[in-house]
């Protein structure tokens, strides 16, 4: 099996690192109800997609 000669050093390791983090949903304000939601999903408050209800409340 294969050993690294050197250690890695921290820097290098947190140069490598740079990408790795959490990203936020992309959110949009509803147009019925104004309320906050995922893009391209029913909102859950009012239950519109597209400016048609799809769920029934």
């Amino acid at each position: 099996m294969a050993v690294p000669f050197r250690r890695t050093s921290t820097t290098r390791k947190n140069k490598r690192r740079t990408h790795f983090k959490l990203q936020v949903p992309g959110m949009v304000s509803c147009p019925s109800c104004g309320e906050m939601k995922l893009a391209h999903r029913v909102c859950k408050e009012c239950g519109t997609y597209k400016g048609k209800e799809v769920v029934s409340k």
